[in-house]
């Protein structure tokens, strides 16, 4: 390999073809540095590789060659949603998240190139390319993340680490932030190895000091403010979109996997989402068995449920007291767009009418906070996805969160003989929303995987997928406000900013080199 003219714009490596197929084989590792399998050191060759095949392009080249390794990496990465609804929802959003992907490589591509030009020193090369590459990539997380409908924030980089030593960066960074470090990390050290000139030494040296100036960041303290007993109740419940049960099953299986707990010290119960398939506003029969369980259990309960008020249904969540009833509740701010709801759902029914007819009703877009005071407990809400979205999870601790429930319904993903990664990618969320919020995430699910994670990213108790138990424990509480909860969003923004601003100047590099100015 030829690493290129210096002061020149950087060359290609490798023909057209053999960087089609190191696209392909990036996309593949770049999935197994995530849940299920979780090889998390994979994420950083998955990137490198990605970055030696972009490297001498042109902006076309590179978003050709994104898309070929966004596909690959989306397609398998999301194949769970192939369970229920079959392959076009899911070539649908993984094509589309693929394109926002290679949309992003196309602007690598040309700061990866021109960037010699723009920054022609040893120390610009090295020092420089490598934060602009990063910051794009956390540009397109950043956008992809809110953007179209809410955003599909899954398959971000920083995903892939929540149990990996680079882990508690996210206490100080945020999400994007842990991101951008470690895409960083990769192109730095990428840099080093392609450097003409440079003496073996310093390249390893620069390399295992980049990766322990990372590591030797340390954990956030969180200091606890007292502890509450919770039980959270996993019902083994099969609650899919199509399961096609009776009326109150739903109810029942959580019913029958919370009454062993009778005589238990508990503080509050917790349920998963859609765990009272009936609503007990409007039924006085589930009322009256969500009070029993709350009674005989001693503890106000916290369900899921579907609401419905001023004529539009709401996925929602409860807080029940016995013989008070309803005493707050959470109306999902965050919506499943084509799964929890249809937006435009005219124009995007001419295209697959019976696909679309499948979401029979669209739940609105909740406007509640998202805490519950518990008996002084205050207590941060989340429905399913919502813990993928930056912007609630930083509300519930601004609204002072001193502890997350994150309540889910994985049955639409998976079966006992067929199950899938959905249900660990998003409980590596979880665990990755505890270590950044300095609170521990009672993380509930009608089937599972069900955790309780400490503030330190720890497992504290778990239940295994399909199977009807409960966790009573003593979780911690905390008021700890981590850099990450007042930063996280400014982090994203700046680092964002150099990305694009970088792109800018090694562009205005190749205009001067074209023009000979």
């Amino acid at each position: 390999m030829n690493p290129g003219v210096l002061h020149e714009r950087a060359t290609p490596l490798f023909p057209g073809w053999a960087a089609l197929l190191l696209a392909a084989g990036s996309g593949y590792l770049l999935d197994a540095a995530f849940p299920d399998r979780g090889w998390w050191p994979i994420l950083f060759p998955a990137v490198m590789l990605l970055f030696l095949a972009l490297r001498g392009r042109n902006y076309w080249w590179g978003v050709l060659i994104g898309m070929v390794a966004g596909s690959t990496f989306w397609l398998v990465h999301i194949q769970w949603l192939t369970r229920y609804l079959g392959p076009v929802p899911w070539l649908a959003l993984g094509l589309l998240e693929a394109i926002f992907f290679s949309l992003g490589t196309g602007l690598i591509a040309l700061a990866l190139t021109w960037g010699p030009v723009a920054w022609p020193t040893r120390l610009g090369r090295i020092g420089m390319i490598p934060v602009v590459v990063a910051g794009l990539w956390t540009l397109r997380e950043g956008i992809t993340a809110v953007w179209p409908y809410g955003g599909f924030a899954w398959g971000r980089a920083a995903l892939s680490q929540s149990e990996s030593p680079f882990a508690p960066l996210v206490a100080w960074l945020g999400m994007s932030g842990l991101s951008f470090a470690l895409v960083w990390l990769a192109a730095f050290i990428l840099a080093l190895i392609l450097e003409p000139g440079l003496v073996l030494r310093w390249r390893i040296v620069g390399s295992v000091g980049a990766i322990a100036v990372l590591l030797a960041v340390p954990a956030w303290p969180t200091i606890s403010s007292g502890t509450t007993t919770i039980a959270a109740v996993q019902g083994n419940a099969d609650a899919g979109l199509f399961a096609n049960r009776p009326p109150g099953e739903i109810l029942s299986d959580h019913v029958s996997a919370t009454l062993p707990l009778e005589g238990r010290d508990v503080d509050m119960i917790v349920w998963p989402e859609n765990a009272a398939d009936i609503d007990p506003e409007r039924s006085p029969d589930a009322a009256r068995i969500l009070d029993a369980v709350s009674e005989r259990i001693g503890a106000p309960l916290v369900t899921g449920t579907i609401t419905e008020r001023d004529a539009t249904f709401y996925n929602t969540s409860l807080l029940w007291k016995p013989g008070q009833g309803v005493v707050d509740y959470y109306d999902k701010a965050h919506p499943v767009p084509f799964a929890e709801y249809v937006p435009d759902r005219a124009f995007w029914r001419g295209f697959a009418p019976d696909l679309i007819d499948l979401v029979g009703r669209d739940y609105g877009i909740g406007r509640t906070d998202n805490v519950f005071d518990i008996d002084g407990v205050i207590a941060g809400i989340s429905i399913c996805f919502d813990i993928a979205d930056d912007g609630l999870v930083t509300k519930m601790i601004d609204s002072g969160a001193q502890v997350v429930l994150a309540q889910t319904n994985n049955a639409d993903f998976g079966t006992v003989d067929h199950p899938t990664d959905e249900s660990a990618q998003q409980l590596a969320i979880a665990r990755l929303r505890a270590i950044e919020t300095g609170r521990s995430v009672v993380n509930i699910s009608t089937v599972g995987e069900s955790a309780i994670v400490r503030p330190d990213g720890s497992t504290q108790a778990s239940l295994p997928a399909f199977t009807a138990g409960a966790m009573v424990e003593p979780v911690t509480l905390s008021d700890t406000v981590t850099p990450a909860v007042p930063l996280g969003r400014s982090i994203e923004w700046l680092v964002a900013g150099v990305g694009s601003a970088g792109v800018v100047l090694a562009l205005m590099a190749r205009r001067r080199r074209r023009t000979g100015a």
